[in-house]
């Protein structure tokens, strides 16, 4: 396959205001690079944070937050992709070490501020690619869920929502998201029963778009997930935008008003019109 050569520009952190990274890794758990070239308008997120394997720590949190708050002010956005830099891993889900330093009290605020970072993530205006080329296990995957698109490496992206050596239940989000990717019988059934999926099975469930062999540098996974953004690309950026709207809204609307249909035919004694149909 031809591969599109892309110009590089060098990976920028976006610090967040008042936090400072917990050193393990050298600099930024965060970081942003745009491309130039012909892939102009692909914007990537770094995840960045080898000593917890990307866990959803609060500084890591904290940096996204302000990362996607600014980007999302940025036009030339056309496309955002997350990727990682730690190899084998997309997102490891909750830091355990750092919740159990927590109050009671802290834990509920972080937990807050969490559900808010997937729901920021999930409103980006801009088409988002999550792009797994390790593992995605609890709130990793859900982070993965908040995203437009999916690409899984075939054999080493393993994803769960249940963290189940860890005993962590799925977020609030993931309980919501997933079944609106798989429909409420499996995703109850991927809960209830902790399991885990390879890239291939995840692939054949709808969880993800596309799963690709994993090559020799470890990221055919972003590899993918960059073609799929050049794709988009050329197409009018105002129109997907609001075609990303409209489907979410959509989505989130349409099993409402057949519920409301159903009760009202119920009530009236005649066949339901539902829109879903």
């Amino acid at each position: 396959m031809l591969r599109v050569l892309c110009l590089l520009r060098p990976w920028r952190p976006l610090r967040a205001r008042g936090c400072a990274s917990d050193g393990a890794a050298g600099g930024s758990e965060i970081q942003v690079r745009a491309l130039a070239g012909p892939d102009q308008g692909i914007t990537e997120i770094l995840m960045n944070r080898p000593s917890a394997r990307n866990a959803l720590g609060n500084v890591f949190v904290s940096e996204l937050l302000e990362t996607l708050a600014q980007l999302r002010e940025d036009r030339q956005v056309r496309v955002l992709l997350f990727r990682s830099g730690v190899k084998g891993v997309f997102c490891a889900g909750a830091d355990l070490k750092e919740r159990e330093q927590m109050s009671e009290a802290e834990v509920g605020v972080f937990v807050q501020r969490l559900r808010g970072l997937m729901n920021d993530i999930a409103a980006f205006p801009a088409p988002t690619i999550a792009a797994m080329d390790g593992f995605a296990l609890g709130g990793g995957l859900e982070l993965a869920l908040a995203c437009d698109l999916r690409v899984a490496a075939a054999s080493s992206a393993v994803m769960g929502l249940i963290e189940t050596t860890r005993g962590l239940l799925p977020g609030a989000g993931g309980t919501q998201r997933l079944p609106r990717c798989l429909g409420v019988a499996l995703a109850k059934e991927l809960i209830f029963t902790g399991r885990r999926l390879s890239g291939t099975e995840a692939h054949v469930l709808g969880l993800v778009n596309h799963a690709v062999a994993q090559n020799e540098e470890g990221d055919a996974a972003y590899q993918r997930a960059r073609a799929l953004a050049q794709e988009i690309l050329p197409q009018a950026p105002i129109a997907v935008r609001l075609g990303k709207v409209a489907i979410d809204r959509g989505t989130e609307n349409i099993p409402t008003r057949d519920r409301l249909e159903g009760m009202a035919a119920f009530r009236e004694k005649r066949t339901p019109k539902f829109v879903g149909k």
